[in-house]
């Protein structure tokens, strides 16, 4: 398919696990990827794995200055912008009783801050048929034990995509939210290990992980002229999940 053939897209946190296995499949679709994320390394193997029409950008989404270097890259090199996928999240299980402001900060700092700047700074370079797509969670929807500051960034996520479409109005630039539910990303196996993954699968209807294939899949489909009448959604790719 060429449904992205000739757009340029922007992924954070595009290196490993939903971001590159996004970016592959935006290249595949005929998309000029730029990945963003904190490690040198992995965007370099990443960029090696994903091939000519990809280039990496180190920073983090939290930092205002590192994401106007990510825009003037863009700019620079390809003058306009197409798709935007908000994917870098953070977050880590602390219980009630427990919670520091570290521990909000290190949440709320990447998944919203995060997400508010880099789709802010993303506006003046996007124009009528841009996508824009913002990576929520399960755990927006139905909570976490021990995830308080996670579960509620990825639900403030949630409600960026309905404001945004009201301030979006006119300028032909769309607003979407995937959210996925446990996804079997390098990451989350290296974590869980094997018995981990199978309880976790065993939480949904289909009674597995998603592949992060999978989750891409759909994300290709945000950005396509596919879901061109979308706007202000929610998709949840989490396998019943949170559905039931």
């Amino acid at each position: 398919m060429t449904r992205l053939n000739g757009k340029t897209a922007v992924i954070t946190g595009g290196a490993t696990g939903i971001g590159l296995a996004s970016a592959k499949r935006f290249i595949a679709e005929g998309a000029f990827v730029f990945i963003y994320g904190r490690r040198q390394a992995a965007l370099d193997a990443a960029v090696a794995e994903l091939g000519p029409n990809a280039r990496a950008v180190k920073g983090s989404v939290s930092n205002e200055v590192d994401l106007d270097r990510l825009y003037a890259a863009v700019k620079a090199e390809r003058g306009s912008l197409d798709i935007v996928f908000a994917n870098a999240g953070a977050g880590s299980p602390l219980p009630l009783g427990q919670i520091t402001a570290e521990h909000i900060d290190e949440a709320f700092d990447t998944n919203v801050k995060g997400t508010i700047f880099t789709v802010q700074k993303a506006l003046p370079l996007m124009g009528p048929g841009g996508s824009i797509i913002l990576t929520g969670s399960s755990a927006g929807t139905t909570g976490a034990p021990g995830f308080t500051a996670y579960s509620a960034s990825k639900a403030a996520v949630r409600n960026l995509a309905r404001s945004w479409a009201e301030d979006l109005k006119g300028t032909g630039i769309r607003v979407n939210v995937l959210s996925p539910g446990a996804t079997a990303t390098e990451l989350a196996k290296q974590a869980l290990g094997e018995a981990g993954q199978k309880a976790y699968g065993a939480m949904t209807p289909l009674q597995r992980m998603a592949d992060p294939a999978e989750i891409a899949a759909v994300a290709a489909f945000l950005a396509s002229p596919d879901s061109s009448f979308m706007t202000a959604s929610e998709v949840a790719v989490d396998g019943g999940l949170a559905q039931l």
